[in-house]
C-alpha cells in the first residue's frame, strides 16, 4: 500500500514512516524544504507549501491513504502571533489537500488525523469517552474543534475519516518527556500544582501502531489515543524519578510561577483530562504499553 503522510519528519511522524517501511508500504511525504526531498523505490520526498497553497499534486499517485500529522508545536510560547500560527498550519494544510484531491483523480480511500485531548474539558472527575460533548472553554479547545471541523469534510470526497485524539506522548526521542526528565536528574523535579491533574499518556510506540491499525483496519471516526491507565501529574513525576533512581524533595512548583514563565501555555502542565482508552481496544487493538513504570522502563533503558 501507498500512503501519504504530512509531518512525517516529527515525532510521531518519524516513528510512523519507520513502521510503515518495516512492513514493506510505499511511503510519499510532504514537506516544505526542497532540501529534504529524498526520491527513494519506497520512500518519496514532494514539495508543498501551504501558506502559499502549493502542492506537487504527484505525491498522491498511487495512495490509498493519508495520515495527517502537520501542525505547529502547541509547546512553545503562546504569542497572539504564534497561537494564529498553530490554527493556520493545521486549517491550511488541511484545505491544501482537500482541495488537490477534489480537483485531481485519484485512488485515496481514507484520511487518518492526528487531533488532540486537549478538546476535552479540564475536570478532575470525569472520565471522557469520544462521544463525550463537555469540551473546554480555552485556546486548546478552540484549536482542537477548528482542527477536526478541517478534517472531516473529506467526507464529503467519500473518504473514511478518522481522528486519533493523543495525549502525552511518552518518547525518548524528544517531547514532554524529554523536559520532565532534566530537573529530576538533577534532583529538582517536583509536581505541578496539586498534582492530581490526570494525566493520559501514550508510549509512542503504541501511538505509532494505533495509526497503523486505523490504517490497515479503515477505521472511521474518533478514537483515544492514550493508553489504558493514565496516572496523576505527582505519579508520573514519582514514576520517572523512581525509573531514573532520583529523589524528589522539592515543594510543588506553584501555578502562578510556571503562569509567569509560560504565560497561557502553563495551561498544559495544569489541566485535568482522564481519558478513556476502551473504544480502540473493542477494535482489538492491543497496546505494549498499558501501565507507565513498565513505558518508562522501556524509554529510559532501565
Amino acid at each position: 500500500m501507498t500512503l501519504l503522510i504530512t509531518g512525517a519528519t516529527g515525532l510521531v511522524g518519524s516513528e510512523i514512516v519507520s513502521l510503515l517501511l518495516e512492513n514493506n508500504h510505499t511511503v510519499h511525504y510532504l514537506t516544505t524544504s526542497k532540501d529534504k526531498i529524498i526520491d527513494k523505490p519506497n520512500y518519496k520526498g514532494f514539495y508543498w507549501n501551504p501558506k502559499q497553497g502549493v502542492l506537487d499534486e504527484s505525491c498522491l499517485n498511487d495512495v490509498e491513504v493519508i495520515i495527517h500529522l502537520a501542525g505547529a508545536s502547541v509547546s512553545k510560547r503562546w504569542t497572539s502571533n504564534y497561537k494564529q500560527e498553530i490554527i493556520e498550519s493545521r486549517i491550511d494544510t488541511s484545505n491544501l489537500l482537500f482541495k488537490a484531491l477534489k480537483q485531481h483523480p485519484n485512488q485515496v480511500k481514507q484520511i487518518v488525523s492526528a487531533s488532540a485531548i486537549g478538546i476535552y474539558k479540564d475536570s478532575l472527575t470525569e472520565v471522557y469517552h469520544e462521544d463525550s460533548k463537555q469540551f473546554g472553554d480555552d485556546f486548546l479547545t478552540n484549536v482542537v474543534l477548528k482542527w477536526e471541523e478541517s478534517v472531516d469534510k473529506f467526507s464529503l470526497l467519500h473518504l473514511k475519516v478518522c481522528k486519533l485524539r493523543i495525549g502525552l506522548v511518552l518518547s525518548d526521542k524528544g517531547g514532554a518527556l524529554s523536559e520532565m526528565i532534566k530537573p529530576i536528574k538533577l534532583g529538582l523535579g517536583s509536581h505541578f500544582g496539586s498534582g492530581l491533574q490526570m494525566q493520559s499518556w501514550i508510549h509512542i510506540s503504541d501511538l505509532a501502531q494505533m495509526f497503523y491499525f486505523a490504517t490497515q483496519n479503515q477505521l472511521e471516526g474518533v478514537y483515544n489515543a492514550v493508553a489504558p491507565n493514565p496516572a496523576t501529574n505527582k505519579a508520573l513525576t514519582k514514576s520517572i524519578a523512581k525509573v531514573l533512581n532520583k529523589p524528589l524533595f522539592m515543594p510543588a512548583i506553584p501555578k502562578f510561577a510556571m503562569q509567569l514563565v509560560l504565560g497561557e501555555m502553563h495551561q498544559l502542565l495544569f489541566s485535568s483530562q482522564n481519558v478513556s482508552s476502551k473504544k480502540i481496544e473493542n477494535q482489538r487493538f492491543e497496546f505494549q504499553f498499558e501501565d507507565l513504570e513498565p513505558a518508562l522502563k522501556d524509554l529510559l533503558n532501565t
